[in-house]
């Protein structure tokens, strides 16, 4: 076998078939391996530790009033189908669009909650739970005109009344526990604003006045009930959570929970206070754990911390969350933030978004997984493959592999090329030896590359038309579809050369059992 012939297949494999049920894989070079090769030790025998899908527990989105939207419901249930994620959070519920807020002639406070309830009824039909963030400001409740740059203008100031805020939070507590019941409702999470150490708040001063919102918030949440779980500050770039905390305990404020933001292209400096040189592809671990040791130190170490909005690296106008990059890059971060967070959100799980407009093509940058139209990226692709691994995580201290374990015995191992877009990297060939299993295991391989899921590719060959076709948006959805391919392991070995950014899933099944499934990765 040609080198060329190899790196176009990705996986070192070839699969001979000498009769049925006898896939065997052999390598150019056996039994030891290849010249340059990375070898990684992978025992199932390795101590291992509770995974929780915390990667993919939870999608961020556009704003509340699109979720009414068909095309957003085709894309939540899209992505449901391939990383069953268990919650939503978008701004903007108490948006004038929303309608929840009205004064009469007298200044009495009329309130209007069936949008509410046709966006949370939407989420619930589809298996989705609202994660609710509280924002922003009705007009008629805002203390002044005091707009965001967003295109949809939330309203960011204070209340005029407080008291009118509080009646307003109850209220709406009290309606949905009515409608969807306390058992359900508890089972939910309502965060406080959205970044108010930013331009989303202009409360003076800032970091005060946000507390004195969050009091009053998270009185009036649990003067309906107990149960229901408040938490926040949903700062930008990790910023105030001791303070946030002290203020609480000080002054006997609820906390169910810890919440901030933090994306991989933030600033060291903004992140951190400081001027280390921090890859970008690790920020946002850090930072989450840096959160992590501020909540431990207050003494609040039980608290649940939920990191409600990330993303990987946009690198400007290299677009790289539209390209196979965010496979491997989600990988790494997997690795990465294991154990140290409860809950992240990738904001977000659909381009039917509105910050900046109406989105204009495909294929533009924007955050999510899935693009105009119905698009599924190479990121929808890599959400499918990494939301095949178990649950247990085994010990290995390689920095480019993940080992984990299913409830039934299958291993399954993600392996991953790294390169930063704004960089040129180099194919790399690894050696996976695995101990405590059959050396003629049979495995399964799914993988994510240049030549396989790479929808980008599928898109650019067809045109990059700005308004793709029906039938363009079904021919690109097929290159989403990642089969798997058998093979078996070679005296207990397996070979995989990663061009730069490919991500690889492997399965091998326990003694008796079947490694993967038939089908793709996409639904």
């Amino acid at each position: 076998m040609n080198s060329s012939r190899l790196c176009s297949l990705v996986l070192c494999v070839v699969l001979v078939a000498p009769n049925a049920g006898d896939l065997r894989a052999q390598t150019p070079q056996t039994p030891g391996a290849p010249p340059g090769a990375e070898r990684v030790e992978v025992d199932a025998r390795a101590p291992a530790h509770p995974l929780p899908h915390f990667w993919e527990a939870m999608f961020g989105s556009g704003r509340a009033i699109l979720s009414l939207r068909e095309s957003y419901r085709n894309d939540l249930r899209a992505m449901k189908r391939v990383a069953d994620f268990g919650y939503v959070r978008f701004h903007a519920i108490l948006h004038d669009e929303v309608g929840v807020y009205d004064e009469d002639k007298h200044g009495n406070p009329v309130y209007n909650f069936s949008y509410v309830d046709q966006i949370y009824d939407g989420l619930l039909e589809n298996g989705v739970r609202p994660f609710v963030e509280l924002g922003f400001m009705p007009r008629k409740l805002a203390a002044r005109p005091s707009y965001h740059v967003f295109w949809y203008h939330p309203l960011v100031a204070p209340p005029k009344s407080w008291t009118a805020w509080d009646k307003l939070i109850r209220a709406l507590a009290e309606h949905l526990v009515a409608r969807y019941g306390i058992d359900e409702v508890s089972r939910w999470y309502f965060e406080v604003w959205n970044e108010p150490n930013i331009d989303f708040w202009t409360g003076i001063p800032k970091q005060s006045s946000y507390f004195d919102l969050y009091d009053h918030t998270a009185r009036a949440l649990k003067s309906v009930s107990a149960r229901i779980r408040v938490g926040g500050p949903a700062t930008a770039a990790a910023h105030w959570v001791p303070e946030f905390l002290a203020h609480a305990q000080k002054n006997h404020v609820a906390v169910d929970f810890v919440s901030s933001h933090g994306y991989a292209d933030d600033t060291v400096e903004d992140l951190f206070g400081s001027h280390e040189p921090i890859a970008m592809d690790d920020r946002v671990c850090r930072a989450i754990a840096k959160v992590r040791g501020e909540i431990a130190a207050a003494g609040a170490a039980g608290l649940p911390l939920m990191w409600t909005e990330w993303n990987v690296p946009s690198y400007d106008k290299l677009n790289a969350r539209d390209t196979i990059y965010v496979g491997a890059a989600l990988a790494n971060t997997i690795r990465e933030c294991d154990s140290l967070v409860d809950m992240m959100s990738f904001w977000t799980f659909s381009d039917v978004f509105e910050e900046n407009g109406p989105n204009r093509e495909p294929f533009n940058g924007g955050f999510a997984p899935i693009a105009m139209g119905g698009i599924r990226k190479p990121g929808y692709v890599a959400f499918g493959l990494l939301h095949l691994l178990g649950r247990e995580r085994l010990a290995n201290s390689a920095s480019d592999v993940l080992v984990t374990r299913r409830e039934d015995g299958t291993l399954v191992v993600a392996a991953w090329n790294l390169v930063d877009p704004d960089r040129h990297g180099a194919t790399k060939t690894l050696r996976l030896e695995f101990r405590g299993v059959a050396p003629d295991s049979v495995v399964s391989v799914r993988q994510l590359d240049d030549q396989h899921g790479n929808t980008l590719a599928a898109y650019r060959a067809l045109g990059s038309h700005r308004y793709p076709l029906r039938r363009d948006v079904e021919e690109i959805n097929r290159t989403a579809e990642v089969s798997a391919r058998g093979a078996r392991l070679d005296d207990g070995s397996l070979t995989l050369v990663l061009s730069p950014d490919a991500l690889a899933l492997i399965e091998i099944a326990p003694a008796g059992g079947a490694a993967g499934s038939a089908g793709s990765t996409s639904r």
